[in-house]
């Protein structure tokens, strides 16, 4: 045992040692730093420990007491302010777009038959989102660069064209404002054809008007592109493909499209390429529990499993599996 000013002077030392550590743990330093002050804790604990029974004092700190909080704290989650914060909780992600594929239905395309363009999904453009502004100049504000507004109209701007890799300066006019245009990702022709007829008027208007569904573009390549599904057309730059089949996917997810089988395979060969590729952020129906723009169809595969909907007549539906059939399908909720 310690005697005399020694003991007196590791007494003192080891409680300064506690005091220091204890701070140091408290503000929550880094892994490292809260490693050495744990040590420094456990080793001032034992001096004020030997120091204070020398004068015969009562043990204050308990040497394996110390080494068990400092084991705890190691362990523990940093404190409020520290170098390690908290993991936050997961965010909901988009489905892939393999996923979402695979779960709209195959069908043969349908007749043309009382398709026109205006009567069916309204004109070229309207102010659906009532922003005082139409579609077209929303999405020219969205992916021109350096956009020049006058008021709602864009009058010129820089266009990267995720079709062809181009740059284009756009100036709006007589003769020069058709070499951008607003192409619909599923073609209103070819949604036609793959179930739109099915879908009010109102249903078919917002398909027509939906972001997801828009890409500012290079003119003659869309003229080109025509009502191409993707068994037929596919942007010629192909470090895009993914994300344009992507979007094909979520929109005939959103509003109970179907695609042909020649265009399922294609929109697959590409996927195959970027089987990691999400649906786009924004698309409707991406979050457990949303509820898909369109009118949903009893009996049509749908994802995810909770999500709700409604059938043309106003019936609630509920994504969801039975008994007899494990996938998920809109049923009556």
């Amino acid at each position: 045992m310690l005697t005399g000013w020694i003991a007196a002077l590791v007494a003192v030392v080891g409680l300064v040692a506690v005091l220091w550590s204890l701070a140091l743990l408290m503000r929550g330093a880094g892994r490292r730093v809260r490693r050495g002050g744990i040590t420094v804790l456990a080793l001032g604990g034992a001096g004020l420990f030997l120091g204070g029974a020398a004068f015969g004092a009562p043990a204050v700190v308990d040497a394996s007491a110390i080494a068990r909080d400092a084991a705890a704290a190691v362990s523990a989650p940093a404190a409020r302010g520290s170098a390690s914060p908290a993991v936050e909780p997961s965010k909901a992600v988009a489905p892939l777009a393999v996923a979402a594929l695979d779960e709209l239905p195959v069908k043969g395309r349908a007749p043309m038959t009382g398709y026109r363009r205006t009567a069916e999904f309204g004109k070229a453009w309207l102010d659906v989102d009532r922003n005082g502004c139409d579609t077209r100049d929303d999405v020219l504000r969205r992916d021109l660069e350096h956009p020049a507004p006058a008021g709602c109209r864009v009058r010129r701007g820089v266009l990267h064209d995720p079709y062809t890799g181009k740059v284009i300066r756009f100036v709006r006019g007589q003769g020069t404002s058709e070499a951008v245009q607003i192409d619909h990702v599923v073609p209103l022709a070819d949604a036609w054809r793959t179930g739109a007829q099915r879908l009010t008027r109102a249903q078919r208007v917002a398909l027509a008007n939906d972001p997801v569904n828009l890409f500012a573009v290079d003119g003659p390549t869309n003229t080109r592109k025509s009502d191409g599904d993707a068994a037929t057309w596919l942007p010629p730059r192909k470090a895009f493909r993914c994300t344009y089949v992507a979007h094909q996917v979520a929109v005939k997810r959103a509003y109970g499209l179907w695609v042909t089988r020649a265009e399922r395979a294609a929109i697959a060969r590409v996927l195959d390429r970027c089987p990691g590729q999400r649906l786009p952020a924004g698309a409707a129906g991406t979050s457990p529990g949303t509820t898909p723009a369109a009118a949903v169809h009893p009996g049509a595969l749908c994802s995810p499993r909770g999500a709700t909907g409604r059938t043309a007549a106003g019936t609630a539906m509920l994504c969801r599996s039975t008994a007899a059939d494990a996938r998920t399908r809109w049923r009556a909720a």
